[in-house]
Parts: C-alpha cells; structure tokens; sequence
C-alpha cells in the first residue's frame, strides 16, 4: 500500500545521527542525501525519508501518529532503542518489552526522536 514514508526535520544532520544509528540496529545502510538535501534510506523494500519542510515553515510531529519498524527479534528491539537514545533520541511510554496484544504478544519499544515524531521498534510473535 505505501511506497514510502516522509517526515521533516528542523536539523537534517541531528536526524541523520539518529536515524543512521537506529537503522543500523535494524541492518540498514546509513542514509543518502539527494540534491535537495533530504535524507533517504532504502531497506528491505521499503524508503523512509526525511526532510526540511519545502513551505519554510518549523517541521513538527504529527500528533497521535506513530511510525512502526519491523524487526527480526527482541534483541533488534532493544538495540534499535539503545541505538535511538544514545543519537538524541528519547524514550518513551513504558520500557522495551512484550505487551499483550489482540493477536498475542508482542515485543516493542518506542521513541521520539530529534524532532519529535513518535515511533515503535516491533517484533510480532515474542
């Protein structure tokens, strides 16, 4: 359904500090700038990028939005939030671990990052 997801930032090399080292925890590549300046990263089929708003106004979060990343186990969970915190990254709700959920357990952990976007680190079937 989604080709690809776009954020902005207010300081695109803070967000490549984070987000290189957050997708580094999950096997990515560090991000590429294209001529325009925004952050791309390509990993597993799917494009994540990130950008200064083109209208000039201050990049924000979306309010009640969250952006999800798939991983392979609890340990890419923990690394991608250990990864998160130590690039500028802050944690938040409660601390990585499973959670029930309707289709069972679930292993996660969430973030905000630099500027403020909310996202979640998911391992299904914890």
């Amino acid at each position: 359904m989604f080709t690809h997801v776009m954020i902005g930032s207010n300081d695109i090399a803070r967000s490549k500090k984070f987000y290189d080292a957050v997708f580094a925890a999950l096997g990515a590549q560090p991000g590429t700038q294209d001529p325009r300046g925004r952050l791309i990263y390509a990993h597993n089929g799917g494009r994540f990028l990130v950008t200064t708003p083109i209208d000039g106004k201050p990049a924000c979060h979306a309010n009640g939005g969250t952006i999800g990343f798939a991983t392979t186990g609890s340990a890419m969970v923990d690394a991608w939030h250990t990864a998160g915190v130590a690039n500028g990254g802050t944690s938040i709700e409660d601390p990585p671990g499973p959670r029930q959920g309707p289709a069972g357990t679930i292993y996660l952990a969430y973030l905000r990052d630099p500027d403020g976007n909310k996202l979640v680190a998911v391992h299904r079937g914890a």
